[in-house]
């Protein structure tokens, strides 16, 4: 099929926009992609440069001088930096298909019509959203009620349920499935889960990607409650590890004036500026090289409703 046709003695694209048009849009979301690249390239940039680089330039595409220091002090965590890599990988991992699944069951009940309680839960999962119990509440319950307390399951749990997710998923069913392929599953003879897992699903895949990187950003992010239930260092999440990290440095930077003058050389020399900027690449870059494979099912979520059967 040829890619354009003569309309009015010009050449014209099947899509209705002329070749100008075309390079317009394509001009501008170039524009709108390089303004999304460049901070990040910005921010490895002066992760390799000195701190001394950055005390006479500032920040800069073209530092003085290349450094390497603030990934060696990271990398002098040794063991405990790939431990908390893992617990980080292995967290998300975990509770991501934990409440993707929780999603789902939750969110298909809510969507059928025939369901009895549909509308109590939907109003439920509306004023939870709306309404939260607090940070003292939360924890009481998570600690001494569930007994979260330094284990993986005190960075899961917590985040298990979210009613915003539910809304979401649910419009995405109701705009999706068509309530005619679940009665003919039901005249077929296929039970409620077997309908769930096998028809619904299947076909619900840009939905349930959406909602997987939302609760995987979540939970990779997530740092707070590290703070709050975790005491042992085995379980003690990326994030957490490196925001300690870095309230170290800060606290030695401030205070060197109190400890001793070969103390405050070895403070001076810490990387402090680059050092923030790797600990970023540090926290952003494993989640960037997941996002392609949530990316295809993400357009396709986003164009389903102008694909015509």
């Amino acid at each position: 099929m040829q890619h354009s046709i003569r309309r009015y003695g010009k050449n014209v694209k099947l899509s209705g926009l002329s070749f100008g048009a075309e390079a317009a849009f394509h001009l501008i979301l170039g524009l709108f992609s390089i303004a999304c690249v460049v901070p990040f390239i910005f921010v490895i940039i002066i992760s390799f440069s000195a701190e001394s680089s950055l005390r006479t330039v500032g920040f800069s595409f073209m530092p003085n001088l290349w450094s390497v220091e603030s990934y060696q002090y990271v990398f002098r965590w040794g063991d405990q930096l790939w431990r908390s890599y893992f617990n980080s990988f292995f967290i998300t991992a975990a509770g991501t298909v934990i409440s993707v699944l929780i999603c789902i069951l939750y969110s298909y009940s809510l969507f059928r019509r025939d369901f009895k309680l549909r509308k109590f839960f939907t109003f439920l999962s509306f004023i939870t959203m709306m309404f939260g119990g607090g940070l003292v509440p939360t924890y009481m319950v998570c600690k001494n009620i569930l007994g979260l307390n330094d284990n993986y399951a005190a960075m899961i749990v917590p985040l298990l349920v979210s009613p915003f997710l539910f809304i979401v998923m649910r419009t995405f069913f109701s705009s999706t499935v068509p309530e005619a392929l679940i009665e003919s599953a039901a005249i077929d003879g296929s039970g409620e889960y077997r309908t769930l897992f096998q028809i619904i699903v299947p076909i619900s895949k840009p939905g349930i990607a959406t909602v997987a990187l939302l609760n995987a950003l979540a939970y990779w992010n997530e740092w707070f409650i590290a703070m709050l239930y975790i005491r042992s260092a085995k379980y003690i999440p990326l994030q957490y590890l490196l925001m300690k990290m870095q309230n170290q440095v800060d606290f030695l930077a401030k205070n060197s004036a109190l400890i001793g003058a070969e103390a405050a050389n070895i403070v001076a020399s810490t990387p402090k500026e680059n050092l923030r900027m790797a600990l970023v690449v540090f926290i952003v870059a494993p989640i960037a090289c997941a996002y392609p494979f949530f990316q295809r099912y993400i357009v396709s979520g986003l164009t389903i409703g102008s694909v015509k059967g």
